[in-house]
């Protein structure tokens, strides 16, 4: 939902179709979708990407697949997340800091 070149997965506009085509397996359940805001310091960048995942949600359910969960919202825009409908939050750094990365 965020279209950066960084990100990948399911185009949002071929989120239906490709629901649909789980539904064929009877061993995979889809459980959900998940979704990382832009990279930006300014948390309310994040709710379009957010609003567009609940969103496609709501289009699953309207085409009678249920996707329960919505995983958007980092330690640094997890309150717009919440707003927008998430049920899971990511807070790695808020809760162990910032990473450390050595050469």
């Amino acid at each position: 939902t965020t279209n950066e070149a960084t990100k990948y997965g399911i185009i949002a506009d071929r989120t239906l179709h490709f629901a649909q085509e789980l539904q064929k397996f009877k061993n995979i359940q889809l459980q959900g979708l998940m979704t990382m805001g832009p990279l930006s310091e300014k948390p309310e960048d994040a709710r379009t990407s957010f609003r567009c995942l609940r969103e496609l949600r709501e289009d699953l359910f309207n085409n009678g697949i249920n996707a329960p969960h919505l995983s958007m919202g980092m330690s640094g825009d997890y309150e717009v997340a919440i707003e927008e409908g998430a049920t899971i939050i990511r807070l790695g750094t808020a809760l162990f800091g910032k990473r450390i990365y050595t050469t």
